[in-house]
């Protein structure tokens, strides 16, 4: 058989492989999207825009990072995921071409007391690995260096056999831990006020203890009964030393009460467990109080608030141990870490070192290792999350950002830009839901939603490149080229608001007058002293209301309505014009649907499979018993008007049979901070981020202040709805408030009355002011940062 060699002229086939060059989105309806179709480009930077609530993230977060998500998870053992979180399949018709999602979000990092900067992103993992290796004097392994580790001792006799005999051997093994004894790795010793435990002058059975949850009508008050360790009938003042101290401090112990075995335990260390041991912002709210009204924390005397033990700290390199190292600036430990020079540990050095230099690259150079991850700002967490990925192996990853822009200052926007490039050129597909025009001018693809938001959202209304969008005449293509101009005539301050020696965290002995009666603007990069200004010497003060971006919390039967008050006054006034209870029209309390108590959806259980949720057939997923449903006011039942937007609502309550003056004044201010298409009854778990702050500034709006200080209320926000918080600013200022603003954003800078700028740039490079003035003074001096993008921004 002879063989013949051929060449072919015409370019080979392409392989089947590269031709899943997309991915594909058919049919899409999570929330508020109506049926959307899209294809979005692999290894290619998509930025996906639209007015706040257009359905970006519905088509983003929960259809296709959610289901790559899901898909992933359906790879593990049915036991596996008996542990993990159900995640339902979106409605969505086709999903193609799907790669591994990592998302990269704004929650906030988990706010566990032991969660530091170092611990949440490897730092402190590859530290102790150094000072086990070359710190002087050697005192164990890495475990010896870490603070969630106590030293323990363990002794035991091991046999051996050797040839025809048999040797025993006893052993005492201390396993070396870093933990400091004394706090228990906290860095700060919790002191009881014993007054707010218990009521002294009575006995236990006569409802002594004052600690939430703690009854004697329930199993508490068997286990005292039955313990034995002190009379229950007698005053606890009257309790000789031994009592109290079984009451406060006993160690677990097993009794029988009953003839049932329990574990006796006392008051304090029981109440460590249940509730020191979690972040107290985590509690719920009768806890929070209890637990901020009987207990101070102080720094332990111990360790002096470093968390690690006498022996961890004595270990050192170059002079300085772990607990110094941790406390140090990022920035300056990079150059600590390129100082030290051991062949012996050089791969480790590298990666700390690439580890570290990532920090300073993302704009986060001014933090410590030691701070605690729940002291972090959503902008702030989403870059730590972001700096586990830079020096990632892994390529043809779908990367999912929420805004990544937020909280950085324009001179930082150009360093994130960079980054984002970066990930895609190693050949990920990144995908960024995104407002500011510099990252929106980076991306490769555009997909915007609207045309609205809300109900009148849910459409693709464009695909295409950047330059595409720019004469597409939709809202995002008609404001991409916004620029805002500088005022020609600014309001003149009616007072100060004087700051005297300021020195939290970086601040550096700060003197300050806050201009009020006026708009002022605080700004500079991030972390160059702004929040720090506001809440260590501003929040608190009488008639200040402060509107941060903590979360909302809320479960998934909270909604608008519930949140900001608004269902009280409709209550009462369903109730008055029907001659019956308030009560009737919550489907939290008389009126919920007995089918599914209220939910609206009934959750099926199945094991280790995913949890089913369907509507209920009852009450047709209204939450209401069909009794409730008759009544009405002006025409309309209590589910139909949960279902109606504000602005619905507004025209609704305003005047007629319907009018509620009391309503009437929530539903405007919802609708003044543009949130006018939110439904009533839609769950505060579907909101965005944007939405919920917003939310929260329309509920505070309520509050009795004289100054409102806001923090960053752009977030989340569209380019055409920026004019629209100007607006509302103005008529706060206009009413007699003064306000004052953290922002980054060129628009609100330009619309200031007054700019204080810190920097002059970030962690101990910061925290001084650098220009005091009026925004005009500003871009005309250029003397900052600030001053020279604001100058850009305007074209000055």
């Amino acid at each position: 058989m002879s063989t013949s060699t051929r060449t072919d002229t015409h370019t080979p086939a392409r392989p089947v492989a590269d031709a899943h060059d997309l991915i594909r989105v058919h049919g899409a309806r999570v929330n508020n999207l109506k049926d959307v179709s899209v294809e979005i480009p692999k290894r290619r930077l998509t930025a996906f825009t639209g007015v706040s609530g257009s359905g970006k993230s519905s088509l983003v977060f929960s259809t296709i990072a959610a289901e790559s998500q899901r898909l992933i998870n359906e790879t593990y053992s049915a036991f596996v995921q008996g542990f993990m979180p159900t995640l339902a399949r979106p409605e969505v018709d086709v999903l193609e071409g799907l790669t591994t999602a990592i998302i990269v979000d704004q929650e906030r990092m988990g706010a566990n007391p032991r969660s530091t900067v170092g611990t949440a992103t490897d730092a402190n993992a590859m530290l102790r690995i150094l000072f086990s290796r070359i710190g002087t004097p050697h005192i164990g392994p890495p475990t010896a260096f870490s603070f969630n580790v106590p030293t323990r001792t363990a002794s035991g006799v091991m046999k051996t056999d050797r040839g025809a005999g048999e040797k025993t051997v006893v052993r005492n093994v201390v396993y070396q831990g870093g933990m400091c004894p004394r706090c228990e790795g906290m860095g700060a010793v919790s002191d009881f006020d014993l007054s707010a435990l218990y009521d002294d002058s009575l006995s236990l059975n006569e409802g002594a203890l004052t600690i939430p949850g703690y009854s004697m009508d329930g199993w508490y008050g068997r286990i005292f009964r039955g313990s034995g360790f002190f009379d229950p009938d007698k005053p606890i003042s009257k309790f000789t030393k031994k009592e109290l101290h079984d009451l406060l401090h006993k160690q677990p112990t097993k009794i029988k009460v009953e003839g049932i075995n329990l574990t006796y335990e006392g008051l304090i260390p029981k109440i460590q467990k249940s509730m020191l041991s979690k972040d107290v912002d985590s509690l719920q709210p009768h806890i929070r109080a209890f637990v901020d009204r009987a207990i101070t924390f102080t720094t332990c005397p111990d360790c002096d608030g470093t968390r690690l033990s006498t022996e961890a700290r004595s270990s050192t390199i170059g002079g300085k141990n772990i607990a110094e190292v941790c406390s140090m600036q990022i920035s300056d430990l990079a150059d600590w870490v390129r100082g030290l020079d051991e062949p012996s540990v050089a791969p480790l050095l590298g990666g700390l070192q690439h580890l570290l230099d990532s920090f300073a690259e993302i704009g986060l150079g001014y933090l410590s290792l030691d701070r605690p991850s729940g002291t972090l700002s959503g902008g702030e967490a989403q870059r730590t999350k972001m700096i586990r990925h830079l020096g990632s192996s892994l390529t043809d990853v779908t990367y999912v950002f929420d805004e990544p822009s937020i909280g950085l200052h324009p001179h930082d926007i150009e360093r994130m830009n960079e980054l984002l490039l970066q990930l895609r050129d190693k050949g990920n597909t990144v995908l960024v839901v995104e407002h500011k025009p510099e990252m929106i001018a980076i991306a490769d693809h555009v997909v915007d939603l609207g045309p609205g938001a809300g109900t009148e959202g849910g459409e693709v209304v464009f695909e295409g490149t950047v330059e595409g969008i720019r004469g597409s005449g939709t809202l995002t293509g008609r404001h991409l080229d916004d620029r805002a101009t500088l005022k020609e005539k600014v309001r003149t301050a009616s007072g100060t608001l004087e700051v005297r020696g300021a020195s939290t965290h970086n601040l550096q002995h700060v003197d300050v007058d806050i201009a009020l009666g006026v708009l002022c603007v605080l700004t500079g990069v991030a972390g160059s002293g702004k929040s720090s200004l506001i809440q260590g010497s501003v929040a608190g003060r009488d008639g200040v209301v402060v509107i941060d971006q903590g979360a909302i919390r809320g479960s998934r039967r909270s909604n608008p309505a519930t949140y900001t008050g608004l269902l009280d006054p409709i209550r009462k006034a369903f109730a008055k014009a029907n001659g019956v209870k308030p009560a009737l029209f919550s489907s939290n309390s008389e009126g919920a649907c007995p089918t599914c108590n209220g939910a609206g959806v009934i959750y099926t259980e199945l094991g280790v499979m995913a949890t089913v949720e369907s509507t209920c057939e009852e009450c047709e997923g209204k939450r209401f018993q069909a009794a409730v449903l008759e009544y009405t006011l002006g025409g309309r039942n209590i589910a139909e008007v949960l279902a109606m937007s504000v602005t619905e609502a507004e025209a609704f309550f305003g005047d007629g049979d319907a009018g509620t003056p009391a309503a009437h004044k929530i539903l405007d201010r919802l609708a003044d901070v543009g949130l006018g298409y939110l439904s009533l009854g839609q769950p505060l778990t579907t909101l965005s981020g944007g939405e919920r702050q917003r939310l929260k500034l329309a509920t505070q709006m309520a509050e009795k202040g004289d100054v409102y200080v806001l923090d960053e209320p752009t977030s989340g926000l569209h380019l055409a709805d920026v004019e629209q918080l100007l607006g509302l600013l103005d008529r706060l200022v206009d009413s007699g408030k003064s306000v004052i603003v953290i922002e980054h954003h060129q628009a609100v800078m330009a619309h200031a009355d007054w700019i204080i700028d810190l920097g002059p740039g970030a962690g101990h490079d910061g925290g001084r002011v650098v220009f005091e003035g009026t925004p005009a003074d500003l871009v005309a001096a250029r003397s900052t940062l600030t001053g020279e993008h604001l100058a850009a921004y305007v074209g000055a």
